[in-house]
């Protein structure tokens, strides 16, 4: 962030998280918002009308009545305005807030998004008590220091992944979750609506994927060594009409909500819904006391995968045919795509199983690594012939070239598989990113070792439930999306970033706002700013900035960890963690 501005007046415009690009202070004056502060909204920003008024609104005291057609026709009402316009001379994300004593507010964006977030920063620079849900000082006039703050995104995607499948977040919690990722600009939200431990939405084709694959019969509490178990049911799902409310509620805010639809891995909870897709041929009476697996209670990596069948396809498409009614392809920026998850599948059961190697043999692939690849690369090309883009972890690479039936040379095989438009969630470190890149397919980076926010934020024993590497808010700032191996026309294929948040060890609400913040408004700057090298990055003046942005968490009622450590309430003592001792690669 530059700022030009040397006359010394009020600074909270550096304070904004992300960082926009540029702030030029202009004069010594503020514009002053009061209940006469009239709201002219030019075509195309509707969004952020309603947004303001709604939320802003509500939280300031400020009804925001609209202007006249028109621009303003006098300077009178011009200084006690908000002007909300298009400009097609920025991209469609950029936005130019312009704050004087004399004309008011107004926001300009290359299109609604642009516009929307230039409206968010608007927030910022009036203070914590915007970010409430209604005025603490009914009446009271608000000021924004004078100043011109040009900004855009360095990324296009700039994600969050909620699991809400190991452990359920209701569908308010998922709306705030919205709220949250708009208030720090991001705009892709990655649902992990089914897993082994629970199938979370509504699929009315098959109705026992919630009548049975929503609930478990209990969870232990903590990660794998732990012996303590919450012995009481735990689910919890999404109707269609929850889907749709998220979806549309995700648009007004420009976020772009992708599915992801666990196969062929990952998939106990529909296993246990409908036996006949796992491979009943090894599932033999020595397992699940013999009889057809039940949703996990567990955690790790489940050997029961779907059986690679024609029955199995056919459900699996029925799935998918009404996800994509739930989550229509419209104009936001990534709504074709569809998540697939494609990742730790083990090939045991494949191995052992006549039906799976028969399919092997049928289909002429090589082994069990080639049938997965067959797999994928199916949903691929069904999603791809009705207009829509799959995404998966990056396990989608494997196996592909054979399975496809084409002959590659050695080392350019990855993704070779996939269609063109399909694209790649690099999550075991960059290597797949790089692969997927390099042979031409778009990518998502958000390794384990940098992002994934279920790891611990501190060494200390107070910690709850520590998982993994040390991960600290710094950790997070100095991560870096685009490899140092990609560059030009490869480089451009990072579609952008995208923080993990896995709930295994998050029981709640309060969980998961410890693990995700103060973390990710780090990342939402790694994901926004134009941010220089990673070694050269300014933490101190982002902690600076933090100071501020305490107080607007405080105000959103998040529940983040001090800067000093966790409050007493937040602390698990005597859950057992699975913590990784060392720094984590950078690959």
């Amino acid at each position: 962030m530059t700022d030009r501005d040397e006359r010394g007046h009020d600074e909270r415009g550096h304070d904004v998280i992300p960082a926009p690009r540029a702030v030029e202070g202009v004069d010594r004056g503020a514009a002053v918002l009061d209940a006469g502060t009239a709201l002219w909204a030019a075509p195309g920003t509707g969004s952020t009308e309603r947004w303001l008024r709604g939320t802003l609104g509500a939280a300031l005291g400020l009804p925001f009545p609209s202007g006249a057609e028109g621009a303003p026709d006098s300077v009178r009402l011009a200084r006690n305005s908000v002007r909300l316009l298009v400009d097609g001379t920025l991209e469609p994300e950029a936005y130019r807030l312009g704050v004087t004593s004399d004309s008011g507010v107004e926001i300009r964006g290359g299109g609604a998004a642009g516009v929307f977030w230039g409206a968010q920063t608007l927030r910022q620079l009036l203070g914590p008590d915007a970010f409430r849900r209604a005025p603490l000082r009914p009446g009271a006039t608000h000021t924004v220091p004078a100043q011109v703050v040009e900004d855009a995104p360095r990324f296009r995607w700039r994600g969050l992944m909620l699991d809400v499948a190991r452990h359920f977040m209701p569908k308010d919690g998922v709306l705030r979750y919205v709220d949250l990722m708009a208030a720090h600009k991001l705009n892709v939200l990655h649902l992990h609506l089914t897993d082994d431990q629970g199938w979370r939405v509504e699929i009315r084709r098959y109705p026992r994927l919630t009548e049975v694959g929503s609930w478990r019969a209990r969870t232990r509490i903590g990660h794998g060594a732990s012996t303590v178990w919450e012995e009481k049911p735990h689910g919890g799902y999404y109707t269609q009409d929850d889907i749709r409310e998220i979806v549309a509620y995700a648009a007004e805010r420009h976020v772009s909500v992708v599915p992801e639809i666990d196969v062929p891995g990952h998939s106990q909870a529909a296993i246990a819904a409908y036996p006949e897709l796992g491979n009943t041929d090894v599932v033999t009476a020595s397992m699940e006391g013999g009889t057809a697996p039940t949703v996990w209670d567990d955690w790790g990596i489940n050997p029961n995968v779907l059986a690679p069948t024609d029955n199995t396809l056919r459900f699996y498409e029925g799935v998918f045919e009404e996800l994509l009614g739930l989550f229509p392809a419209d104009k936001a920026q990534f709504s074709r795509f569809v998540h697939i998850g494609g990742d730790e599948c083990p090939k045991d059961q494949w191995r052992a199983s006549p039906a799976a190697q028969a399919r092997i043999r049928e289909l002429g692939l090589a082994d069990e690594d080639e049938l997965q690849a067959w797999f994928v690369g199916h949903f691929d090309k069904w999603l791809a012939a009705r207009g829509r883009r799959l995404i998966g972890w990056d396990e989608i690479l494997e196996g592909g070239s054979r399975a496809a039936g084409l002959e590659v040379p050695a080392g350019e095989a990855a993704g070779i598989g996939l269609t063109q438009g399909a694209a790649v969630s690099s999550w075991r470190g960059y290597a797949g990113g790089i692969a997927a890149a390099r042979a031409g397919h778009d990518v998502v980076m958000c390794p384990e070792q940098q992002v994934y926010l279920d790891h611990r934020q501190a060494p200390g024993e107070d910690e709850p439930v520590p998982i993994g590497q040390v991960r600290t808010l710094e950790d997070v700032y100095r991560f870096e999306p685009v490899p140092h191996e990609l560059d030009g026309d490869r480089a451009r294929h990072v579609l952008g970033t995208q923080a993990n948040v896995w709930t295994e060890v998050m029981e709640d609400q309060a969980r998961v706002d410890y693990q995700t913040f103060p973390r990710l408004a780090a990342f939402a700057e790694v994901a926004w700013s134009p941010l220089p090298a990673p070694g050269e990055r300014d933490f101190a003046g982002f902690e600076r900035r933090m100071d501020a942005h305490y107080r607007r968490l405080d105000a959103l009622g998040v529940g983040y960890r001090p800067p000093t450590g966790p409050r007493p309430w937040q602390r698990r003592p005597g859950v057992l963690g699975r913590p990784v001792e060392g720094r984590p690669p950078v690959r």
